[in-house]
């Protein structure tokens, strides 16, 4: 990854309840964006009344970072709380979403 590429972050926010799962290279602005509940907010995050950032790690380039929140995203709420509770590390999150092996092109 060379120096002018962004960083890509991978979050979750509680959305009343659900889980909503996200990609930015600037997740403050993103959360703001959801908040605001306008057009650059998810159709998902702009029913909700209560939006709270849950859940925030670097990812790294913009490809692993789409692969993760598909990953993630298909997830169920259990398992989606264990990352959230559990998952510190990016090594720990990558084996979570069989995506240690950089050669996986499934996707």
């Amino acid at each position: 990854m060379s120096g002018d590429e962004p960083l890509w972050w991978l979050y979750l926010l509680d959305c009343d309840g659900r889980l909503y799962t996200g990609i930015s290279t600037d997740p403050q602005r993103r959360y703001q964006e959801h908040l605001s509940g306008g057009a650059k907010g998810a159709r998902f995050t702009r029913a909700a009344s209560n939006l709270t950032m849950v859940w925030l790690m670097q990812i790294g380039d913009r490809s692993l970072a789409l692969r993760a929140e598909y990953r993630l995203r298909r997830l169920r709420r259990g398992q989606k709380l264990e990352v959230i509770s559990r998952v510190a590390d990016l090594a720990t999150l990558l084996d979570l979403l069989n995506l240690n092996d950089r050669q996986d092109r499934r996707l």
